[in-house]
């Protein structure tokens, strides 16, 4: 039989299975993907086969089902394991569109960190919306910010709502957009996330956090990424908060094909292999020059172009 994995908390899984019930199961002997190395070989929004079993777990409760192999995947989206810097943690598997919560203010999400969000997200071709959310703590320049972040990303395809994770109108769109689907939820800690999830289910009630006075953070309440089934239809995964956000493996040279506004541009430089960074006669920087790619967009292309990939802060995606 079949299920879908809703949450890990290590060596338990929680499983959908096809008719609703849901069921703890185990990994039964060393499930290995070939070509990735990564901590977890499964993860939320895994589609696996299970089998009958009478194993235990370390509270002596029985878990009725092992797991024996995972369906393929049509995508995933990974960190940086925090102690071992060549192996990889799936966050979040099967996912059909991700959703970055974004704050102007309380707490403040930098822009460097939206473009590594889509940079990474580009790279394993999932769709991104993003949604400013708070905007009820919104001044005058809050206003001026969203405007000028949501005319750049509009520009480059990327749709962005406006939202008050409780106001009932202005989410109630979501509730549309997600059914029939699997879609992943991301952002700082503190932006809103579990709220948001609340919001669209009520019946959930998960736990939400406060944000630390001192450092205008959100306090983590989610530890693991879980996925929630939403009564109005589809699947929400709820990922932990993210203080940082490591690009995972990407080769340089590559780099500027995960940005829309550059990838267009590729061809034109006046080197085949031109990296956009000191070369002559280069397109993209000549863009730049004349405001056809905006310059903090181009400044998180050099961030990730001259980044170290070993600097802690790097590997350390989900903190």
């Amino acid at each position: 039989m079949q299920g879908l994995v809703l949450k890990s908390t290590g060596k338990i899984y929680n499983i959908i299975l096809e008719n609703g019930e849901i069921i703890k199961a185990t990994i039964r002997g060393k499930l290995r993907i070939e070509g990735l190395k990564t901590t977890n070989p499964i993860a939320a929004g895994d589609r696996v086969e299970l089998t009958a079993s009478s194993d235990t777990n370390s509270q002596d409760s029985p878990v009725s089902y092992s797991i024996q192999s995972i369906l393929p995947r049509k995508n995933y989206i990974v960190r940086k394991s925090t102690n071992l810097s060549k192996q990889m943690q799936i966050i979040a598997a099967n996912v059909d569109h991700a959703y970055l919560l974004v704050t102007l203010k309380s707490p403040v999400t930098q822009i460097g960190f939206i473009d590594r969000f889509l940079v990474s997200a580009e790279s394993f071709r999932i769709p991104t919306t993003l949604l400013f959310n708070k905007i009820d703590l919104f001044g005058a320049e809050e206003e001026r910010l969203f405007t000028e972040l949501s005319a750049i990303y509009t520009s480059l395809g990327y749709t962005c709502h406006r939202i008050c994770a409780e106001n009932e109108a202005q989410i109630s769109f979501l509730r549309k957009e997600l059914k029939e689907k699997q879609v992943m939820i991301s952002g700082n800690s503190g932006v809103g996330k579990t709220t948001l999830v609340n919001s669209l289910d009520p019946t959930l009630t998960l736990r939400t956090g406060e944000i630390s006075k001192v450092h205008e953070q959100g306090k983590h309440t989610t530890t693991f990424a879980e996925m929630h089934s939403l009564a109005s239809g589809g699947y929400i995964i709820d990922t932990p908060g993210i203080r940082a956000f490591g690009v995972i493996d990407l080769e340089k040279e590559h780099m500027a094909h995960y940005f829309p506004e550059m990838r267009n541009l590729i061809g034109a430089c006046r080197f085949h292999n031109c990296l956009h960074l000191n070369e002559p006669n280069c397109a993209v920087k000549a863009a730049v020059e004349k405001d056809e790619i905006s310059f903090s967009r181009y400044q998180s292309y050099l961030d990730l172009m001259y980044e170290d990939p070993s600097d802690p802060h790097r590997r350390k995606t989900f903190a």
